[in-house]
């Protein structure tokens, strides 16, 4: 008689299986390298630019997106994302960097990064259940749009050879990946502009011309800040927003791009990743950072990268190519990343929510909401800011729509001495209030039951207009019985009735 065993495996075969994809397929390393070249080759000006934003030399951002990027790609939750300094946590600590200085800046990014880290472990991640559809394509949607944005001062009041250097990169992004795939449509871009501009000595803008690059790698440190109670509360408002910026922009590109490689993520290790991150950049005097939508979809939707190898690349080569090959790195055009990245917003944009078919098939409160949220993001380049908007306007939409489908129905018995009001719906703030003024009060008979059976009961504000409707019977001397209730909705009837204000 013989029985079923499992194999065992060689050490050499172990061994194999736990390779990362990047190591055990040459293919996929391939293009993970060079998915995070492409990566650090946009990210120099972004963070260049976003450096300047926040008042700080330009090698604290280029600091912060090395330290963010490298950091961010053990400790992260989402693999392949990118983070780095952004714009967003530029906005955010300016005034404070502004009004006392940079030791208070760096101190604040480490500040950030701890409250990200108790934040995450509390389970903030988990609020992104309560991010509508509607939210998110109005998140993606207005991201193409400060994506294409921020290029258009690149565009203005400058030589007119910029012009047909972006347009031959815009056609070179299309048409390459027709020949090959092996080689990542953008960095063949970068370097064909690069080398026509350099060969044929073309005038235009350059990397170099936003700022100077580092020429040594930053050095670790604590603050140069007064550790004191005072410091603490100067810091400690800044700081906060920072986090709370930092991990909604996050979460959301992390959603992002769960949907994109149909993979999903760990919320909860990237809120702490992210906390992890900016504290190290912090001791690093970085100027902080978070995820960054248009590098992940560079790396991502372009590149093809599907792992964490090309976000530590991505890091490692930004300094390499700032620290080694800085006279080349300057060299770039800007017209030739300005090109990659309008290819990215086209990219990013969901076309399909704005297609006349989608549109027309589509609730009118779902529009709103997406609007509502691309309008405020564009008006305050603030992600947070839309995202909260149109969260709450979503919420209202709703509300609103629930509270339509309460209705009260009455049947009054044979005998005339009892009425039956049956209640259906959902019973919560919106729709309850509108409850009280549902009862004839003065003809109903002196027996009146309210069936429950076809509703259910949701808050607080549905037991005091409960507790209204048989205060008003009982003054007029009848009997109000409740009847039909489900198990959750009689447990808070039976907890909070005669315990809240009856009139309304």
């Amino acid at each position: 008689m013989s029985s079923l065993t499992t194999p065992s495996l060689s050490p050499a075969a172990r061994l194999r299986g736990l390779k990362p994809d990047w190591l055990a397929d040459p293919k996929v390393w391939r293009t993970e390298v060079l998915a995070g070249l492409v990566v650090a080759l946009a990210l120099i000006p972004e963070a260049i630019s976003f450096s300047v934003i926040a008042g700080v030399d330009p090698a604290l951002g280029l600091f912060a997106s090395f330290t963010m990027a490298v950091t961010i790609a053990v400790v992260g939750g989402r693999r392949a994302m990118i983070s780095a300094a952004t714009g967003a946590v530029a906005l955010v600590i300016a005034p404070l960097n502004r009004e006392h200085g940079l030791g208070h800046l760096v101190a604040a990014v480490i500040l950030a990064g701890l409250f990200q880290v108790v934040l995450g472990a509390l389970g903030m991640a988990k609020l992104m259940r309560f991010i509508p559809r509607s939210v998110m394509v109005g998140f993606v949607n207005s991201l193409a749009v400060l994506i294409f944005m921020a290029q258009v001062p690149e565009m203005r009041d400058v030589p007119w050879a910029v012009y047909p250097l972006i347009a031959g990169g815009l056609a070179l992004m299309v048409l390459f990946p027709r020949i090959t795939t092996v080689v990542p449509a953008p960095l063949v871009s970068i370097v064909i502009l690069t080398a026509i501009t350099v060969g044929a000595a073309i005038a235009v803008p350059t990397v170099g011309d936003k700022g100077a690059l580092p020429s040594s790698l930053p050095v670790p440190g604590l603050p140069d800040v007064p550790f004191t109670l005072d410091t603490l509360t100067t810091i400690a408002p800044y700081a906060f927003a920072m986090a709370l910026v930092g991990l909604m922009e996050s979460l959301m590109t992390a959603k992002l791009v769960d949907d994109i490689t149909d993979t999903p993520s760990n919320k909860t290790r990237e809120s702490v990743g992210q906390g992890i991150a900016n504290i190290v950049t912090g001791l690093f005097g970085g100027m902080g950072g978070c995820a960054m939508i248009g590098q992940t979809m560079i790396n991502v939707k372009v590149s093809g990268a599907r792992t964490r190898l090309s976000t530590f690349l991505a890091g490692a080569f930004l300094m390499v190519l700032c620290v080694a090959f800085g006279p080349i790195v300057s060299d770039i055009p800007m017209a030739a990343l300005v090109a990659v990245m309008v290819m990215v917003s086209f990219a990013t944009f969901d076309w399909h929510s704005v297609a006349p078919g989608t549109l027309r098939r589509m609730p009118a409160g779902e529009i709103a909401v997406m609007v509502i949220t691309v309008v405020c993001v564009v008006a305050t380049h603030n992600l947070a800011i839309g995202v909260v908007v149109g969260s709450v306007t979503a919420m209202v939409v709703f509300a609103r729509r629930v509270a339509r489908f309460a209705d009260v129905t009455s049947v009054t018995g044979p005998d005339g001495a009892t009425v039956v009001h049956r209640v259906t719906g959902e019973l919560f703030f919106a729709s309850s209030n509108d409850l009280v003024g549902r009862f004839d009060y003065a003809n109903d008979p002196d027996h009146v039951v309210i069936d429950l059976s076809a509703a259910h009961i949701w808050d607080a504000s549905s037991v005091a207009a409960l507790d209204a409707i048989g205060a008003k019977y009982a003054r007029r001397g009848k009997t109000v019985e409740i009847t039909g209730l489900n198990d959750p909705s009689a447990r808070l009837h039976g907890r909070l009735t005669g315990e809240l204000a009856a009139e309304h």
